[in-house]
Formats: structure tokens, C-alpha cells, sequence
């Protein structure tokens, strides 16, 4: 399903992960290589230790998940509102929480559909009517593509904050991923490490005075055999993902010269990207530039699509990207997959 009617244009909000306590912080950490994982003691089975990607925080903004996901999320959304032309009221939020199939512990303390006014109350401040939360995690993103361009062209908003909230570092989770061996460990060098964080994107209907960079494709589609089920993914969604997202009057797979993705480097992942990404990248590359964000935050579920796309972004922006498009590839835990397609309006 192609999921973009006209173009939007993105750009840095807001971040909040373990490799930083904002988005520069964040983006550097990345393109520096650096990674934020340790080693943590669990309470069940003791005296096992996991490894995992946790912000640093005093232990009363941790009280329980709920308020612990208010406020990630608020810090993020604050930073992306700082010297912003647009006011709250002028400003729509689009976020993804934790996949309702998780039972996310989160929810026990602040209920699921109460979680947005948890966070805009954390800001002190009143946004607009059309903010939302969504499920189906990181790649369900691409979905809100057309709403958020919609609401942007009716002029209802002058910009939409695309973003996510998530934390896998709980008790719940680790022990979900670990009775399923999904989780990095001495054993197991294909395992995926718990992350967390809160991170926002700006998405505007014109771009702004310098260089900027714009969305010109995306799709979406439904992977069966997820990591859930007890096959092994063969790439059929996301290579339809991918085939919507560059099937318009914009870049084609030759044009695409580097790549991004919210793997997260475990087994299932990986040879999903190895049988997929052969059927649609058919074009000989002698270097295919390729950027995982989870290499340094970890796996930081529903908030890595927002991350991924900052990353695209400030690449274009900054000047550092290696070419002029970009795809992105989004896997969401229960099925979901999403490519989007962005370009660079830098000029040369």
C-alpha cells in the first residue's frame, strides 16, 4: 500500500535515548560509532545478567514504567517544540506507543489512551485536537504519512511531530525475549538488546530556509510469517514496502545510494534483510553505505522509526549523507513493515 500523496518535508525534533539526553547528542553518538550498552543484573532468574541500553536517570523518574514513558516522551516533545515558529495549538503529535500485544507494563500504571494527555500534561502545554497515538509500533509510521499531510494541507496545523515511546528494558519484556532466545547474550550473538527512549520528528508541508530534506514515497504492508509466528520471514512485505515507496514520479531503486534501518540485529532480522533485500536492490553497487541506529541505543521499539528518520534527515541537512536519496526500512515487531523514500533538497 503506498502511503504518501504529496511531499512532506522533515527535520530534527526532539530525542531522548541512552546514547543522549537530546537529539544532537543522540545523532552524534551514532555517527560516532559509539554504543550505549551494559551489562545488568536481572531479579528473575538470579543472578543472571543481560545486556541492555538503558538511560541514565535518577531513580524518582523511574517510579513505575507509566510515568517513566510520560516523561521520556514529554522531554523529547519539548525539545522538538524549542524555537519553533509554530505554537502547540498550531501543532499536531502523531505517536506510536508499545504494540498493545506486549502487555506493556506501562499500561497498569497510566492507561493506554491515556498516555498522550499524560505526556502534553508533563509539558504544560495544550496541543492540537488532531494528535494521536497508533498502534502496530515502529513501521506502522508510515501509515500517518497521508493524515499528517492532510491536516497539513488544510492548514489546520502548520506542522506535525512524528514520533514514538518506548522502553523494552522491563521485566516483562525480557522475560518474553528470553524464553524465546531473542535476546543478546553469551550464547546467543544474534540476539536483540533492549532499549528505550522517546524520539519526535518535525514533518512541514514546505521546507524551511536552508537545506532541507523531503519524504516523496512510502509503503506499507503486512509481513505473516513475523517474528512471532514459526516461520522464517522470506521479505514479501517489505519488499512491497519497498517497490510502493519508489514506485512514483520520484527516485527509482538505481537512484537509491545509501540506506537505513531499525534492525536490530537479531537472527530473525537478519535473514529476513538478506532473502528481501536481494529481491528489490537489484542495481551493482560497489558499497552500500548502511546505517543502524540499534547498533548504539538498542532495539527501542516503537520509538525507532521517529529515530531512523531523524537520522536520514540530519544527514541531508547537515551535509554528511553520502548521497542524494535515501531508503528507509521499518520492521515493527508484530508483522508491520514500512520503506519510506527520502531525497536531499541540499544544494551542491
Amino acid at each position: 500500500m503506498a502511503a504518501v500523496k504529496r511531499p512532506l518535508y522533515i527535520s530534527v525534533g526532539g530525542a531522548v535515548t541512552p546514547a543522549g539526553l537530546n537529539a544532537r547528542q543522540t545523532i552524534s553518538a551514532i555517527r560516532a560509532n559509539l554504543s550505549a550498552f551494559q551489562e545488568v543484573p536481572l531479579s528473575e532468574p538470579f543472578p543472571t545478567t543481560q545486556i541492555v541500553a538503558r538511560i541514565p536517570a535518577k531513580a524518582g523518574l523511574r517510579r513505575n514504567d507509566g510515568v517513566w514513558l510520560a516523561g521520556m516522551g514529554a522531554r523529547a516533545l519539548k525539545e522538538a517544540m524549542l524555537d519553533d515558529k509554530a505554537t502547540p495549538d498550531q501543532t499536531a503529535v502523531l505517536l506510536a506507543l508499545p504494540e498493545s500485544f506486549r502487555d506493556h507494563p506501562a499500561y497498569e500504571d497510566v492507561e493506554r489512551g491515556r498516555l498522550l494527555n499524560a505526556i502534553f500534561e508533563r509539558c504544560g502545554l495544550r496541543f492540537n485536537a488532531g494528535s494521536r497515538v497508533f498502534d502496530g509500533g515502529a513501521a506502522a509510521s508510515a501509515g500517518l504519512l497521508d493524515y499528517a499531510g492532510d491536516m497539513l494541507e488544510s492548514g489546520s496545523v502548520a506542522q506535525v511531530l512524528l514520533g514514538g515511546v518506548d522502553s523494552l528494558v522491563n521485566e516483562t519484556d525480557i522475560a518474553r525475549l528470553m524464553r524465546a532466545n531473542r535476546l543478546k547474550s553469551e550464547s546467543n550473538a544474534q540476539g536483540a538488546v533492549p532499549g528505550e527512549g522517546a524520539v519526535f520528528v518535525r514533518l512541514t508541508r514546505a521546507p524551511g530556509s536552508g537545506p532541507a530534506a523531503m519524504i516523496c514515497g512510502a509503503g506499507l504492508a503486512q509481513e505473516i510469517d513475523s517474528v512471532l509466528s514459526e516461520r522464517q520471514s522470506q521479505g514479501r512485505a517489505m519488499v512491497a514496502s519497498l517497490l510502493a515507496a519508489f514506485s512514483g514520479s520520484g527516485p527509482k531503486e538505481p537512484d537509491i545510494e545509501f540506506l537505513l534501518s531499525n534492525g536490530n540485529g537479531e537472527r530473525y532480522s537478519g535473514l529476513e534483510q538478506l532473502v528481501g533485500r536481494s529481491r528489490f536492490y537489484r542495481t551493482h553497487r560497489e558499497i552500500f553505505p548502511t546505517a543502524y541506529p540499534a547498533m548504539t541505543v538498542g532495539d527501542i521499539g516503537a520509538a525507532s522509526a521517529a529515530l531512523v528518520l531523524m537520522l536520514a534527515a540530519d544527514s541531508f541537512i547537515s551535509g554528511y549523507a553520502p548521497g542524494r536519496v535515501a531508503a528507509c526500512e521499518l520492521a515493527s515487531e508484530g508483522g508491520n513493515r514500512s520503506a519510506i523514500a527520502l531525497t536531499s533538497l541540499r544544494q551542491r
